[in-house]
């Protein structure tokens, strides 16, 4: 089952997914929506957490907070990186991401790795 929550640090309240394993991860790859922002902790192992941008919203220009917030529930969402005290969280579109098929359930690479 993929979770959702609403981060309410912005108007409107945003809208952010997360995969409980690898093969819900697989779904929120499949699905992602051209505005979402993908989330993941750098280099361990963590849930996908998927941003769902509004209308007005650019994945570049996000508010800190809601940077802030998806980095928490990214860390929180790793079961190695929510025991250490400092982890690096990536981000990206989703447009951004790469799925061939000599990946592994929820393993993604990316189109450009500067975004």
């Amino acid at each position: 089952m993929v979770y959702y929550f609403t981060s309410i640090l912005t108007t409107p309240p945003a809208r952010i997914y997360a995969g409980k394993d690898k093969f819900e991860n697989e779904e929120l790859i499949k699905f992602g929506l051209e505005d979402d922002v993908w989330f993941h902790v750098e280099n361990l192992s963590s849930a996908h957490i998927y941003l769902r941008l509004s209308e007005d919203q650019s994945w570049n220009d996000l508010p800190e907070d809601l940077l802030i917030d998806c980095a928490q529930l990214t860390k929180a969402n790793s079961i190695e990186g929510n025991k250490k005290s400092d982890v690096s969280i990536i981000y990206t579109p989703w447009t951004n991401l790469k799925k061939d098929g000599s990946m592994v359930a929820g393993q993604v690479g990316f189109k450009d790795s500067s975004q």
